[in-house]
């Protein structure tokens, strides 16, 4: 388990510094924490190159459980509009981690031979789509009012040009198509300390 430490400790920074920073704005269609959740890739990633997929599950039960505590702790936290986190909110994100964490567990090891982007690249594109389309509809489309019927979603039912430019979809497409275009783009990004971390803990195993 102290091998797995440094992994479960900055996953659990990861999904605590996220769910503070979406509470704050950054533009019309994003929030801050769209920019450090995508990082748990990484750490899922990480932990699956060198420790295997059973210890990136691992990894994985911790950050979930310590999401489901920041998802209880907003909800005794009263906004302008009411809880901080709604119930669809919590169960959208929940399961979003979890099924998007799983699928990249699962990508990642049936690609782990090969190139060494291919990897970490696919399985994180794959697990940040499932991740925006579950937590967005989940937590907001119309369709899935009957989970919390008192939660008054109207307004990211709202219709309005997709991203101020697209066509008029409900505002909260617009904020998945932005939350997902921020993770596809860090996804990226994220090669560069993969590959710096693979090197380096590669030649300190060596």
């Amino acid at each position: 388990m102290n091998k797995l430490l440094p992994g479960i400790l900055a996953m659990g920074v990861i999904v605590v510094a996220s769910n503070i920073l979406v509470q704050y704005l950054l533009g019309d269609w994003l929030t801050w924490g769209a920019f450090t959740y995508p990082f748990a890739f990484l750490v899922t990633d990480l932990t699956n190159r060198f420790y295997g997929v059973s210890a990136a599950r691992k990894v994985i039960t911790a950050g979930f459980v310590v999401g489901v505590v920041c998802s209880f702790v907003g909800t005794q936290i009263m906004g302008e509009f009411g809880p901080l986190v709604t119930l669809r909110v919590a169960l959208g994100s929940g399961t979003a981690f979890l099924a998007a964490q799983l699928i990249d567990v699962t990508i990642f090891d049936r690609l782990r031979v090969g190139n060494w982007w291919k990897a970490p690249l696919i399985s994180s594109l794959v697990g940040s789509t499932l991740d925006t389309a579950l937590f967005f509809s989940i937590a907001f489309s119309n369709a899935l009012i009957f989970i919390e019927p008192t939660n008054d979603v109207s307004w990211a039912n709202a219709i309005v040009p997709l991203l101020n430019i697209g066509p008029e979809l409900p505002l909260w497409m617009s904020l998945a198509v932005a939350d997902w275009g921020v993770k596809l783009l860090l996804a990226l990004i994220a090669l560069v300390p993969f590959r710096a971390f693979v090197g380096k803990l590669s030649a300190k195993i060596a």
